[in-house]
């Protein structure tokens, strides 16, 4: 039990990267390293009590600097898309990179904080690693210097505690999420039509072409986006329903039954042949459930294993995506001197 440092290789700046092992006293593992503040890997034990690790990912840092797909990275300062690559605040409009389509932004990539070597400090005692840096004025397009921290957390409970916390001098917006893709059977062990998924969610947001929300806020009943009871991923993964057709599967915000900010769980997922199950909670207000319907073929995971087309979901904790461009929306805007203050749980059963 307690925190492992180790070397996780170095960018090609030349920069030292670090790995940080935390063990509870289940003997569940977390790794999580401070370039992206990634999760790194999650080791929990099956019905039968042997650990395996159920989280995407790579062996060293070199894979997670190509890493398309933002498996286990922390995204900010605004995850998922934004129509047009800009945002309006007090009249004054910020041009956002255009790295998705040429005209739109995805997970305020390419210089996102994914791809930044992160400080840190260590606590031991409570299982817990903070990473923090300063996201200065302009960064990624954003106004003000946005102080921000993001808290790994391992509990005696099994639950991986992910606390974000910042604080801007001006106006901007804050919508941080970790993009982890999680395969309950195991990382590199098929893919995860057979998990099974429960969100509480009455509504989602459909998506126009370039799989960005139309503004429509549209109830699930009698959709193939209707997971208030558990249901197999694959049952209808790939229904003609024309939200399903563009996103090539499940790739969609879910408004959450939940007040804002309240920390309350939101989704669970289980896995029939291992029995795990893990709970999401959180205190925000949509999720992005994504069945990693554009992993590349072939990707080389972790232990000589590859990923392929769904061999993992996301469960992503956000503001609704593009929601400066929806005032029907709730707002990510975070006011100057006011905190940005968000966390998402893990639990494993």
């Amino acid at each position: 039990m307690g925190v492992k440092v180790s070397s996780f290789g170095k960018i090609p700046s030349g920069k030292e990267t670090c790995l940080f092992t935390l063990t509870n006293k289940n003997g569940m593992c977390l790794e999580v390293s401070d370039y992206g503040a990634t999760l790194v890997a999650v080791m929990v034990p099956g019905k039968n009590g042997a650990l395996t690790d159920v989280a995407l990912g790579y062996e060293d840092v070199t894979d997670y600097w190509n890493n398309d797909g933002y498996l286990g990275a922390t995204v900010g300062r605004s995850c998922n898309r934004n129509k047009g690559a800009n945002v309006t605040i007090h009249g004054i409009t910020y041009e956002l990179p255009k790295n998705e389509h040429g005209r739109n932004n995805l997970h305020s990539s390419p210089e996102g904080y994914n791809q930044m070597v992160w400080n840190y400090e260590v606590d031991e005692d409570h299982l817990s690693v903070r990473f923090y840096r300063l996201s200065p004025n302009l960064e990624q397009g954003y106004p003000g210097n946005f102080e921000i921290s993001v808290t790994y957390t391992l509990t005696q409970e099994n639950e991986i505690k992910i606390h974000y916390y910042g604080v801007s001098d001006q106006d901007t917006v804050a919508n941080m999420t970790n993009h982890s893709y999680f395969n309950l059977a195991g990382q590199g062990n098929g893919n995860v039509l057979d998990h099974e998924v429960w969100i509480d969610a009455d509504a989602f947001t459909p998506i126009d072409d370039e799989a960005i929300p139309t503004g429509e806020i549209r109830p699930v009943k009698g959709t193939p986006f209707d997971f208030r009871k558990r249901k197999r991923v694959g049952d209808q993964i790939d229904d003609q329903d024309e939200q399903i057709v563009l996103a090539a599967g499940y790739d969609h915000n879910f408004v959450l039954n939940k007040k804002t900010d309240e920390l309350k769980k939101i989704a669970e997922v289980f896995e029939p042949t291992s029995g795990r199950r893990m709970e999401v909670w959180t205190t925000c207000v949509g999720v992005q459930f994504y069945t990693g319907n554009f992993i590349p073929e072939g990707v080389h995971g972790k232990e000589d294993t590859v990923y392929h087309k769904r061999s993992g979901l996301c469960l992503e904790t956000q503001f609704f995506p593009d929601a400066v461009h929806h005032e029907n929306f709730p707002s990510p805007i975070l006011k100057a001197g006011e905190a940005y203050d968000s966390t998402t749980i893990y639990k494993f059963f």
